[in-house]
């Protein structure tokens, strides 16, 4: 039903691990994309205590076929062991892998082999607007954009479950937290800082924990691919900035349930944080999918003028504004930034109905937005 962005690009017939949050959608592609590969999912009990007990099998399996070049194991990081068969497969029997899993966290922490740098590194995010046939803003901003929780009618429930099954269960566990009741709190605090800069003595005081153990509390979150810093912008400036990062979770509705922030509707209050949050999304997932990696950023100044997101080294500079009718007051950030470094296109990304300029400024229809940055034409 969906297309995904995520092609694999460059790859050939190199080894790659493919990363990525459950339930993003990595088995449903591997599977369409390479139907023919041998297969070892490390969720079925049976195929994990088989090879945790005895991952020399996994070498006897696959030499036993000769004409096996492609094979799939998904879960990696529940046996890290395996790794040292896949590694050998690799340069004694030039045998592709493909490595799927939801956190890498387990194997680096683990100090296992990491395959001598022989294979490359994806993610898979949540659903981006492209990929979506019919795709609907407000589904988006109030399900959030993995695949499953999009399409269901009622989705509450379901990322009620994800977040206390996923977050609040198997994070805790992999990451060995001992204090459960401080970091189950931690993920509510961190919600609240969603799409904000982070005070990590606020939230140590909420929490009840030290300024130390938030910031591996966030650290636990980044390893394990359910969050991520936007950090500020800070080339030479004239005007004094701010230097706390921002933080997003990877998905505008398991922040949105984290944070209690109930129905979204057009003009509500929340509209605009998820609406910001969403585009933060596509931005990401089109820095990494096309493979471009440039850095997003956020500009703020001490005396509080903001821009929501400097593409590359200030290329581009984006404000989202949630209004069908963005006025000259909503661009005292742009002009503010653009009077500090040269900026080739500074962008407002809104509800307006058609794109328009106001001075050097672009105002865009974010569906018109997210078509010209898919089509390579914003950076």
């Amino acid at each position: 039903m969906f297309k995904r962005k995520q092609v694999f690009e460059g790859a050939g017939k190199e080894s790659y691990f493919l990363w990525g949050a459950r339930q993003t959608g990595k088995s449903t592609l591997l599977k369409s994309v390479f139907p023919d590969a041998i297969w070892f999912d490390l969720l079925k009990s049976d195929v994990y205590r088989r090879y945790l007990n005895e991952p020399q099998q996994l070498r006897e399996v696959v030499l036993a076929n000769s004409t096996v070049r492609l094979v799939i194991i998904d879960e990696i990081q529940k046996i890290p062991a395996l790794l040292d068969e896949i590694h050998w497969l690799m340069v004694n029997h030039q045998i592709q892998f493909i490595l799927s899993g939801s956190s890498p966290r387990k194997i680096i922490r683990s100090g296992a082999n990491l395959l001598g740098g022989r294979a490359l590194r994806y993610e898979l995010y949540p659903l981006i607007q492209s990929e979506i046939p019919d795709f609907d803003l407000l589904r988006a901003l109030n399900n959030g954009l993995l695949p499953r929780h999009y399409l269901a009618e009622n989705p509450k429930k379901l990322i009620d479950a994800y977040i206390g099954n996923y977050l609040k269960e198997e994070i805790i566990a992999e990451a060995k937290i001992r204090n459960i009741n401080a970091f189950t709190q931690f993920l509510d605090a961190a919600a609240f800082s969603n799409g904000e800069m982070v005070n990590y003595t606020n939230i140590a005081a909420d929490c009840g924990v030290s300024h130390n153990t938030v910031r591996e509390y966030f650290q636990i979150l980044e390893d394990t691919l359910i969050g991520r810093f936007v950090p500020s912008f800070q080339k030479k400036p004239k005007r004094r900035v701010i230097t706390s990062p921002k933080f997003y979770y990877f998905d505008v509705g398991v922040a949105n349930n984290l944070k209690k922030r109930g129905k979204i509707a057009y003009g509500s209050e929340a509209f605009g944080a998820a609406f910001e949050h969403f585009i933060y999304q596509e931005l990401y997932a089109h820095s990494k999918y096309s493979d471009k990696n440039y850095l997003i950023s956020y500009w703020r100044t001490t005396s509080q003028i903001e821009v929501d997101f400097i593409l590359g080294n200030h290329e581009v500079a984006i404000e989202i504004k949630g209004t069908v009718n963005v006025q000259s007051r909503h661009l005292k950030g742009l002009k503010s930034f653009s009077e500090e470094y040269n900026v080739k296109k500074q962008i407002v990304v809104s509800n307006d109905p058609l794109e328009r300029k106001i001075g050097d400024i672009t105002i865009m229809p974010w569906s018109l937005f997210l078509t010209s940055l898919w089509n390579g034409e914003i950076i």
